[in-house]
């Protein structure tokens, strides 16, 4: 097997050096998502619910460029400036992942790039 590195061309740029995922074998891991709006490359305007939409609809815009989708999605990390926001985003997630969830942990951070609110990354399987 040989790692190969995937660089969206439909879904936000990275904000450093780093790959928009990364396959080996059967398995995607993805970077890290923030709420950047691929069609302006900045940040979205909002709430942490207007920023989880958006880096949902980002995670299944790059999933589907790799032939994969939201339902393949085998791990999430989500990390949160602030957890008093987990129910919210857990109310958004739930629709984006059901109902047969990838495993998942949460955490809360001091900062995320650009000033975002949430950042997903995911582990799928390739469909």
């Amino acid at each position: 097997m040989d790692k190969q590195c995937f660089l969206t061309q439909k879904g936000p740029k990275a904000v450093g050096p780093y790959s928009t995922a990364v396959t080996y074998g059967d398995t995607i891991y993805l970077s890290g998502m923030i709420p950047i709006d691929p069609a302006t490359q900045k940040l979205v305007e909002g709430d942490c619910a207007a920023q989880a939409v958006r880096v949902f609809e980002n995670i299944q815009l790059v999933l589907g460029e790799m032939g994969a989708t939201m339902q393949d999605a085998l791990k999430t990390t989500v990390y949160l400036t602030d957890l008093s926001k987990f129910g919210e985003v857990n109310e958004i997630y739930k629709d984006w992942f059901g109902p047969d969830y990838p495993a998942r942990t949460c955490v809360e951070i001091s900062k995320l790039p650009l000033g975002a609110q949430i950042e997903v990354e995911v582990i799928a399987r390739k469909a």
